[in-house]
């Protein structure tokens, strides 16, 4: 594996990378901003929303979408830099985010209070439709965090954190999903954000065992990245696809007053061979 570039540091519980034009955004729950970022790191706020967590995707006419957990709603930031309503998602709990090439938005929600306790629930999935409308199209799934889309509109893949997995969805005309099933059983693996490569692969992020690790359909590993902190997410981007972009954080866990160590969110990348596809 290459040598891993900081890009950026000094920020707090780092998330959602999305590789867009010639910049990544990616979201600081900590500060409730969502930070674009150069290859040089030069860095600006684009949007800021008081939200935990805060994930966020792009609409294929380049729109960007902003889950809105402290609400319950899908925000959409307009061309003039205001903040909409996409939908409404009701409740709270809401977790990670994609959108398929045809415009649908899949978003996760997580079934219980993993920061203020209670009894465990297991978390789901919705469709938003391009016209706003809200289903639900899966259930249990234990913790629900990142979610991926094949080039070809035609695979979900969901990681599962709490059952050391990601899980793959066939994607109906409707955008419905059916015929449910393991995609690759990780071992001791907790998958958080996962991108899709030209292969594919699946890279995912995994906070407790501080790496980033490149899995085939089945489980096997191709390649693995190993960090000083736990990594959050990841993402395929720049000029040629092939620059694997990791969000990460010095993790203290879900119930401390701070779950990461502030000022310890990084942005960090390295080159990699096979150049990303499909969604994010």
């Amino acid at each position: 594996m290459n040598e891993i570039r900081t890009l950026l540091t000094g920020r707090g519980l780092v998330e959602s990378p999305r590789w867009h034009g010639e910049r990544l955004y990616f979201s600081d729950w900590s500060a409730g901003e969502i930070v674009a970022v150069d290859l040089a790191g030069g860095s600006e706020v684009v949007a800021r929303v008081e939200s935990l967590p805060l994930c966020t995707a792009w609409l294929p006419d380049g729109r960007l979408l902003i889950v809105s957990s402290a609400a319950g709603l899908l925000l959409r930031r307009q061309p003039d830099g205001a903040l909409v309503t996409h939908a409404d998602l009701g409740g709270v709990g809401w977790n990670d985010i994609v959108v398929d090439g045809r415009g649908n938005a899949y978003v996760d929600r997580v079934g219980f209070d993993p920061v203020g306790g209670g009894p465990f629930g297991p978390g789901s999935v919705a469709l938003v439709t391009v016209d706003g409308a809200v289903r639900q199209v899966a259930e249990d799934v234990a913790f629900p965090n990142g979610m991926a889309v094949t080039p070809d509109n035609a695979t979900l893949i969901v990681a599962d954190s709490y059952r050391h997995c990601l899980l793959a969805f066939d994607i109906g005309a409707d955008g419905g999903l059916s015929n449910r099933r393991v995609w690759a059983d990780l071992g001791v693996g907790a998958p958080d954000g996962i991108c899709v490569d030209a292969q594919n692969a699946v890279w995912y992020a995994d906070v407790p065992n501080q790496r980033c690790v490149r899995v085939a359909e089945g489980g096997r590993v191709l390649g693995t990245v190993r960090l000083d902190r736990g990594c959050f997410a990841c993402a395929l981007g720049g000029p040629d696809g092939t620059e694997l972009f990791m969000v990460a954080a010095e993790w203290r866990g879900m119930t401390e007053a701070e779950m990461v160590s502030p000022g310890s969110g990084q942005v960090l990348v390295t080159q990699v061979d096979v150049p990303g596809a499909g969604w994010p």
